[in-house]
């Protein structure tokens, strides 16, 4: 795929989110879910009304800058309501969270173009990631999870443009990778999983490298097998380069110098090591820390009622006091263990009415059952078989990992490192382990937690399943390019089926029910 092609597919991946996030925005009149808190605090900040906030701020201020711009615009105030406390359109409080929501596919296709340097891998995690039902209902509705998702990408995204770079513009990268990921906090404290996975896979980086300093060590070696083939490889490559030189010959862009093991063709992630404990604990130790403590300044203005330690104890207590993970307790409770499969997705909205010509009723009760012959439902529910195929790309990486440490044992009889990690397992080293650090730490927290805690987790599994079907459409064997296009095409078509649930529009009980799969979606 050349530059054009690229730059057109990332274009019309960003229409796409686009159009999706903003079609309709103002169908509910009403607060959805957890609108009632979250678009009231965005205006509490604009009549300067105290109140206690359960999360850092970040996300409310997004919101009631979302207000302040859109009460002074001079449309989109067709239909209004005071259920945030002042007279506002539904358009002012959801069209930030809708054009922010709209980015996170083009950031999670540059990062997938940082990690690989393939524009394949890239559209298909942009276009994949788009195609997914909880982030577009996420970003319709005055709700704060996509500004942890968000901030949090930045961060791991501008990490690798530092990565690429030297010097002053490495600095000035990492400077801006720590507010991403401040920012991340600011907005929910789980968005400290993002910073969390970018440590890890800096510690792995340096625990290869460390394995390889010590060669001839008891426990890690490097393998003798590979190391001769790596020595094979260089030595074809040097030989190829002087037969190319000796007989003069020439391509369009001259003599082709390119080398698997060149420097220059390194990825970032193979350059983690130039990073020291220095560096990562000020441009991502302190400038997170201090981006975090100032997020707070405002709302501390506002409410004087606690300080910062004390706010943070209120916070804890609050989140203590939430009861257990149980339908008990709340009925879309779901274990972290429901999210990967989703097995418990939660409905946001929900209301019948009569007929598509009545209004739609957005206050009160449904309709007694059989009354309704008109659905409005907005679920927040992935595009189950991205999530699915996402999963299984997921465990083929973990596989694919083991196995380089496993086959090794098996013949060798010792455990052992490649020399040189190829891009792939570079690739599959980041996923894996940010996978497990946004999903992993919900294992022990035992509040009822809902399936939208797993947005920050799933990103990585976007972009696993656009790596393998990349892999596949690379592929010299037809049977895996067709295994890919197929995969692409169940995805689409998935996203296109469920869509009436992901942006609320009428549906027939029958409509409703084919799309309701399993008693635990409903």
């Amino acid at each position: 795929m050349n530059k054009k092609w690229f730059r057109i597919g990332m274009v019309s991946v960003f229409i796409l989110s686009l159009a999706l996030r903003f079609w309709g925005l103002e169908r509910f009149n009403t607060l959805v879910f957890d609108e009632v808190y979250f678009a009231k605090f965005g205006n509490n900040y604009l009549t300067h009304t105290p109140f206690f906030n359960a999360h850092p701020p970040l996300s409310q201020y997004m919101i009631g800058i979302g207000i302040w711009i859109g009460s002074h615009i001079p449309f989109w105030h067709d239909t209004v309501n005071g259920l945030t406390g002042s007279l506002r359109s539904p358009w002012t409080y959801r069209w930030l969270n809708a054009l922010t929501g709209s980015f996170i596919p083009v950031v999670v296709a540059a990062i997938a173009y940082q990690l690989s340097y393939r524009r394949t891998f890239a559209i298909l995690a942009g276009l994949f990631t788009a195609c997914d039902g909880i982030f577009l209902v996420e970003s319709r509705y005055a709700l704060s999870n996509i500004y942890i998702v968000i901030f949090g990408l930045l961060g791991h995204w501008f990490l690798l443009l530092a990565l690429d770079n030297q010097n002053r513009r490495r600095s000035f990268w990492l400077v801006f990778a720590g507010i991403g990921f401040g920012a991340s906090v600011g907005t929910k404290w789980n968005g400290l999983w993002f910073l969390s996975g970018a440590y890890l896979i800096w510690i792995a980086a340096w625990v290869i490298h460390l394995i390889h300093s010590f060669p001839n060590s008891k426990l890690f070696f490097r393998s003798p097998s590979l190391e001769q083939e790596v020595g094979d490889r260089r030595q074809a490559v040097t030989e190829r380069l002087a037969l190319s030189e000796a007989e003069g010959s020439r391509s369009e862009a001259g003599v082709s110098t390119y080398s698997p093991l060149s420097t220059s063709s390194q990825t970032p992630l193979q350059n983690l090591t130039q990073l020291n404990i220095f560096q990562m604990l000020f441009y991502l130790g302190i400038i997170p820390a201090f981006i975090y403590s100032i997020i707070w300044i405002p709302h501390l203005q506002l409410d004087k009622t606690y300080g910062f330690i004390a706010v943070h104890q209120q916070i804890l207590k609050f989140h203590l006091h939430l009861g257990g993970n149980s339908p008990n307790v709340h009925p879309y409770c779901a274990a972290w263990y429901k999210w990967p499969l989703m097995t418990r997705p939660m409905a946001y909205y929900y209301q019948t009415a009569e007929s598509i010509s009545e209004p739609l009723p957005v206050m009160g009760p449904p309709l007694p059952a059989g009354a309704g012959q008109v659905i409005y439902d907005v679920h927040a529910m992935g595009n189950p078989f991205l999530w699915w195929f996402g999963v299984a790309a997921m465990l083929f990486l973990v596989g694919m990992l083991v196995s380089q440490a496993v086959i090794p044992w098996l013949k060798e009889k010792r455990f052992s490192i490649p020399a040189t990690l190829s891009v792939d397992t570079w690739i599959a080293l980041y996923l894996v382990i940010n996978y497990a650090a946004n999903l992993l730490p919900w294992v022990k927290v035992t509040r009822c937690v809902f399936i939208y805690h797993y947005m920050c987790a799933v990103v990585f599994v976007f972009l696993a399943i656009a790596w393998f079907v990349d892999r596949c459409l690379c592929s010299y064997y037809q049977q895996l390019r067709a295994l890919g296009v197929t995969i692409t095409f169940i995805i689409l078509a998935a996203f296109i089926f469920w869509m009436p649930i992901y942006l609320g529009l009428p549906l027939s009980p029958n409509g409703y029910k084919l799309r309701m799969w399993f008693n635990s979606w409903i």
